[in-house]
């Protein structure tokens, strides 16, 4: 099993920056994938982005170019740095993992976007 735990969630003015960190219970190097989404009110989740072991990165079109997504295998930790943030980008983002073909999910955290 994998439990994730995300932090860095919070209030930010349109324009501004966050990065969001999930921190994994056991080496990342054994997870497959992991990633970053997020669910809006009255929306359905959705991918914001992933990484895989072999650092290869997927993007929402939405998020391209303004979010990045990256790993610390010392810190077994996912990042995600988000620039250029617009209330559209309001969610609640949960980090995800998928080990021996398994999802697992954190609790998530809020991401305020407004002025």
């Amino acid at each position: 099993q994998v439990q994730l735990v995300e932090s860095g969630g919070g209030l930010v003015q349109p324009g501004g920056s966050l990065r969001l960190a999930c921190a994994a219970s056991r080496s990342i190097f054994t997870i497959e994938s992991m990633g970053w989404y997020r669910q809006a009110p009255g929306k359905e989740r959705e991918l914001v982005a992933r990484i895989s072991s072999g650092d290869m990165t997927n993007y929402a079109d939405s998020v391209k170019g303004r979010f990045t997504i990256s790993r610390d295998n010392a810190k077994n930790t996912v990042y995600l740095q988000m620039n250029s943030l617009k209330p559209e980008d309001t969610a609640v983002y949960y980090c995800n993992a998928y080990y021996y073909g398994n999802p697992y999910w954190g609790k998530g955290t809020l991401v305020t976007v407004s002025s």
